[in-house]
């Protein structure tokens, strides 16, 4: 696989203080939908749509490279505007162990996700032949020539003749006294499927038998002939399934531009593929994708055009696939230059491994911009339309794109749709679509307005706010009652939240305590962190008593998510290396190439800490690094360190 070019990594710190690098954005992808009902998010059972980490950042999504303009901020100065951990409510780590540091996604192959499917089973791209089924495709094409071959040249014409109304005597009669029953079969099927409008029947005259053409709508069917889609070349096996599964393995792309590619090289609509999740850019991952009536080999053909993917693992099956079908995700996680001794790597690895981490939203749910997304979600849930619009459209400081700012400029300056438009080359982003309704619907209609954004990346923002109520009351919650379960804590029977009696909780642990998200059908803790929910809500002007919106898109139902996770298939080394720049995982394509795996030198003058581990769904593996580290994982902190180290 061709490599492409590694990104800047920035500069992450362990509480002690001491200085490194780690990436520029969020790692993982999540990709939660709203719940209907109340729900645990983090239970394999109990239906957390989310997959992977996502980087949920509305604003300013174009594309990278669409403007190459330096607007005379720095990266580092810009990204001072930004949010740190504090801020999304991320206070607390549950182990005591020393915090080390070290280079996080130095190179986006040392990250490395492996989807997991519903029954439990690793995605591997592991095989690129195509799946046998000659029979079934010789049986198409010899129906296909066999129909083709049924009727004369001089029928065919008369036939399209008749099709076209230019035939007087208004049918066509074919004779087929000594015919089989099998080839006048043939000759009603050759005439419906090539001659779209006709009907057939078979009719006996003076002893004779004839099967007769005709049209069954009349004249009305002309104007049906004229637009009808010519027949398929290429018809599907009946015993063959509508929908080809395939393994994509895929370097530095994120899942929806990855489908785009594919789309693109098929001559299909997206909406044509079906996933389970989504995974992150930065990043070597592998998942399953599904594509409808699309065969085998025109998918495999992509594998000699198209660099950074491979396709493989090709089956037939009856259906698509469906957002939170998996059962979460393998990460395979190398982090370099570690300043940890062995004893500290083992402390940190052993606590992650038997105690877990707090599950925590991590920074990518918030965005990137000064303005946060979950302030977004506060006001559409407060109903201040002109504020979501303000905040979506208005002029900020941070990293940002030169034609998103010229495009804010306007707006501030003429609030006029049309005016900021002209300024967005990438009309696709968030901006771009409101301004597009607002211009459509006019600014008295900013709910109509608003509703041409992507229903997801609308209901990304109220999700948002959800989140950091959630991150908030869960560090009280630890701060207050530590890492034991205590009487008016909440914990799922039946995917019902029951409070824990003073009895009960004895006899339950940490890891099966549950916080709600807040919502109109759920019930929140009966110690002083539930009252907190109703505080905090009121001080941004929510009522938690009437979550229900007058937009039902709107209205929050709630759901719960476990406090705290412990991954599975927890494993570590550290590993001594001499060249900064190899690959220190050996991928899947690596090894369908027979390439040999990384070798590592005892003596190397590099460290670094390759840890493997398993989510749930809609559960952040930077949160999982932040507890082995002890880092601040947001942007803001990181640049700040970074522009530190480089002076």
């Amino acid at each position: 696989m061709a490599s492409i070019e590694e990104s800047e990594p920035m500069l992450v710190t362990s509480q002690g203080g001491e200085k490194r690098v780690c990436p520029e954005k969020g790692e993982e992808e999540e990709g939660d939908l709203p719940p209907k009902r109340p729900r645990v998010q983090n239970d394999q059972k109990n239906g957390g749509q989310s997959h992977q980490d996502e980087e949920e950042e509305p604003e300013g999504n174009g594309s990278e490279g669409e403007d190459g303009e330096e607007d005379g901020e720095t990266f580092a100065d810009m990204m001072k505007h930004g949010l740190t951990e504090v801020d999304v409510g991320i206070l607390k780590f549950v182990s005591d162990h020393e915090g080390f540091s070290g280079i996080l996604k130095e190179r986006y192959s040392d990250f490395v996700v492996h989807e997991i499917n519903k029954q439990g089973k690793t995605v591997q791209l592991d095989d690129l032949s195509i799946p046998p089924e000659v029979e079934e495709v010789q049986e198409a094409q010899q129906q296909q020539t066999d129909e083709s071959d049924v009727l004369t040249e001089e029928q065919k014409q008369q036939l399209g003749e008749l099709q076209l109304f230019k035939n007087k005597e208004g049918n066509v009669s074919i004779e087929v006294e000594d015919d089989t029953k099998e080839k006048r079969t043939l000759i009603h099927k050759a005439i419906k499927t090539q001659f779209p409008g006709l009907e057939t029947k078979t009719e006996e005259r003076e002893g004779h038998k004839f099967i007769v053409a005709y049209h069954a709508a009349g004249k009305k069917a002309l104007a049906e002939v004229k637009t009808a889609t010519a027949p398929r070349k290429h018809s599907w096996p009946k015993k063959r399934g509508s929908f080809c599964h395939f393994v994509l393995y895929k370097e530095n792309k994120d899942t929806m531009d990855a489908i785009n590619v594919l789309s693109k090289f098929l001559r299909l609509r997206p909406n044509l593929f079906s996933y389970m999740g989504t995974k992150d850019k930065r990043a070597i991952t592998v998942q399953e994708i599904a594509v409808l009536k699309i065969t085998a080999e025109r998918l495999a053909h992509l594998n000699k055009c198209l660099m950074n993917f491979k396709l493989g693992n090709f089956c037939y099956k009856n259906h698509p696939l469906k957002l939170g079908e998996l059962q979460g995700n393998h990460f395979t996680v190398v982090i370099r230059n570690i300043s940890g001794t062995q004893e500290q790597v083992q402390q940190a690895m052993t606590s992650l491994k038997e105690t877990g981490f707090i599950n925590y939203y991590g920074m990518q749910r918030f965005g990137t911009t000064a303005v946060p997304t979950h302030q977004v979600g506060r006001s559409i849930l407060k109903n201040d339309w002109n504020e979501v619009v303000d905040l979506i459209l208005k002029p900020r400081p941070g990293a940002e794109k030169g034609y998103l700012v010229r495009c804010r400029e306007e707006w501030a300056k003429t609030q006029d749709p049309e005016a900021a438009l002209k300024k967005l080359p990438i009309k696709r982003c968030v901006e771009g679509q409101l301004l597009r309704g607002l211009s459509m619907y006019g600014k008295k209609n900013i709910i109509t307005a608003f509703g041409l954004i992507p229903r997801n990346n609308r209901l990304m923002y109220i999700h948002s706010y959800q989140s950091v109520v959630w991150n908030t009351m869960v560090s009280r919650r630890i701060e207050a009652f530590g890492l034991k379960a205590v009487e008016g804590d909440l914990v799922l029977r039946g995917g019902t939240a029951h409070h824990l009696t003073a009895e009960e909780a004895e006899s339950h642990s940490i890891h099966d305590i549950v916080m709600p998200l807040p919502g109109f059908d759920v019930i929140y803790p009966s110690h002083h962190v539930g009252k907190g929910y109703r505080e905090m809500l009121s001080a941004d002007g929510l009522d938690i008593d009437n979550m229900r919106h007058k937009v039902k898109d709107y209205s929050l139902a709630g759901a719960y998510r476990r406090v705290i996770i412990r991954p599975s298939d927890v494993s570590w080394e550290v590993i001594q290396y001499d060249d900064p720049k190899i690959s220190l995982v050996h991928t899947d394509v690596e090894k369908l190439e027979d390439k040999p795996a990384p070798v590592f030198n005892t003596e190397g003058k590099y460290r670094a800490l390759r840890m493997e581990f398993s989510l749930p769904p809609s559960t952040y593996a930077t949160m999982a690094i932040r507890e082995v580290l002890k880092m601040d994982t947001s942007i803001k902190n990181q640049t700040q360190l970074n522009t530190t180290w480089l002076n």
